[in-house]
């Protein structure tokens, strides 16, 4: 099997409609012939990160927790302190959550591609660029 690659800008896109799109082409959900025990998905490439739109409070309200093991190992870390720090990781949070929790989460996040400019370095793979008006075509 061969599999697809896709390019998405993710300047002024919402993240959460992002990462749900992104976890569809991960999943292979796109696809005829999707099986849910199979991985079959596409290959994705994230860039302009740091344009990406959050609604809401999320900045200032929203928590990743994280801890060590450890009595008092435990790190809590705003959304907003996170994304001024490292604007892929958010992306990469957010799209980890909407996969399934099972086997093959773990070898579809392999196959994302997160950058914050414009540069990446996978013109190998041809990746198809997604225009954000055509990702119905994509769902249907």
């Amino acid at each position: 099997m061969e599999r697809k690659w896709y390019l998405i800008d993710a300047t002024d896109r919402v993240l959460g409609r992002l990462a749900t799109f992104t976890a569809t082409l991960l999943q292979g959900k796109h696809l005829p012939q999707f099986t849910p025990h199979l991985d079959e998905g596409a290959g994705v490439i994230i860039i302009n990160a740091e344009h990406i739109r959050i609604t809401g409070n999320k900045l200032k309200q929203k928590t990743y927790f994280r801890h060590s093991g450890y009595p008092g190992g435990e790190k809590i870390v705003y959304m907003g302190e996170l994304f001024r720090r490292s604007p892929e990781t958010v992306i990469r949070y957010a799209v980890e959550g909407m996969l399934p929790k099972n086997k093959h989460r773990d070898t579809r996040m392999k196959r994302l591609k997160v950058y914050c400019g414009v540069e990446h370095s996978h013109t190998a793979q041809n990746p198809q660029k997604i225009e954000a008006g055509t990702w119905k075509q994509f769902t249907q």
